[in-house]
């Protein structure tokens, strides 16, 4: 389960909620998928917050409206909220949830109904809710999406940046094992080659001693010419080989200088 805490740019996510509810009015505030708040809240009520939600059966209706309601709804009080998903690909990894926000003004007379019914004191309670924004509900719904699709827009970008540089760790702590082996296989290499200039080496004495022998030494000559040969094509297998790795190494070089 992705955690948007370890990727997400928290107080610029911070900046652009406060900056969003200054401008339309709303609340806002952000939460993972474990329930905790990811931003401090911006804009909230006193309506909501001091007096619905202080309730026992304010609360009760709240958590309601907050477990079974998307998009862009109205609440049991009757103001107008929203939650909005935040994803990554498929994946829910958080929502952008507020409003807060009056589609009209209140027929006040209907809020003190809804003030007995919670057992909130009435007059507080108007006057708290006289306080509340009002917006047409266009523009409720309007604003929602665009704070919904820019901290979309942010969460995925950030999501994508972060998961680059991981890749890119990997990528070249991956070559510098590389170059190791590389470096281990060169040293390899210089022991064949000198290997192969010892057969060489070899190789002729044995042709000498052949020859020293006269005939009882033909049959001799035969291997140490065979050994002769055998030396000259391993060492330019080996020269070849050798020239192969240090092509790779140059190449990964540059790979790494590029700054991949």
């Amino acid at each position: 389960m992705l955690d948007i805490r370890e990727f997400v740019d928290l107080e610029k996510f911070q900046s652009i909620q406060d900056m969003f509810s200054d401008a339309t009015g709303l609340a806002a505030i952000a939460v993972g998928v474990d329930g905790k708040y990811i931003t401090e809240p911006s804009n909230f009520t006193d309506f909501c917050m001091k007096y619905t939600r202080e309730s026992a059966e304010g609360e009760r209706r709240c958590i309601k409206c907050d477990n079974e309601c998307t998009g862009v709804y109205y609440c049991h009080a009757g103001l107008m909220d929203f939650s909005i998903d935040l994803k990554i690909g498929e994946e829910k990894v958080g929502a952008i949830i507020g409003g807060q926000v009056l589609p009209a003004p209140p027929d006040e007379e209907k809020f003190r109904s809804i003030a007995r019914e919670l057992g909130i004191n009435e007059d507080l309670y108007i006057d708290a809710l006289r306080k509340v924004p009002v917006r047409d509900e266009k523009t409720i719904r309007a604003a929602a999406t665009m704070l919904g699709d820019i901290v979309n827009m942010l969460v995925n970008f950030q999501y994508l940046q972060t998961a680059n540089e991981k890749q890119v760790k990997v990528f070249r702590d991956e070559f510098g094992g590389i170059n190791e082996n590389i470096e281990a296989a060169k040293g390899l290499m210089s022991d064949l080659h000198n290997t192969a200039t010892m057969e060489h080496i070899l190789s002729v004495n044995a042709n000498i001693e052949a020859a020293a022998a006269g005939k009882a030494g033909v049959g001799f000559a035969v291997v140490a010419r065979e050994i002769g040969t055998l030396s000259k094509q391993s060492g330019a297998v080996y020269d070849e080989i050798e020239h192969l790795v240090n092509e790779i190494q140059a190449a990964v070089n540059r790979i790494i200088k590029s700054g991949v």
